[in-house]
């Protein structure tokens, strides 16, 4: 899983654009399904799904792919190119978060 945490520019309603540019096929790149919380990508060369949630001007998605485990780069990338492309304008600042990755111990020294 990857967190995607997305910060839009004061009072331009970006997650409301997102979710309506899905719906009426102005963003054919992605589709929105359960009232604006679950995202997919139109192609099945991108595995997964996003979970968005809407609060104070911040989304946050979840970035899921557990039939690939690995390949939630794919659709990420996706929405970051999309989103940098049509929206940059609207964004104040994206955060990723990779809560679920294994950091190797370190090696002991003798």
């Amino acid at each position: 899983m990857i967190r995607v945490q997305i910060v839009e520019q004061h009072g331009t309603n970006l997650y409301k654009t997102l979710v309506e540019a899905m719906r009426s096929g102005k963003l054919r790149t992605f589709s929105v399904t359960k009232r604006g919380r679950r995202v997919t990508h139109t192609k099945s060369d991108y595995p997964g799904w996003m979970n968005w949630s809407y609060a104070d001007g911040i989304i946050v998605c979840e970035v899921l792919s557990p039939r690939k485990p690995g390949s939630e780069w794919k659709l990420l990338s996706a929405l970051i190119g999309r989103l940098a492309d049509k929206y940059a304008d609207r964004i104040h600042s994206i955060s990723i978060q990779f809560p679920d990755a294994i950091v190797p111990e370190s090696t002991k020294r003798r």
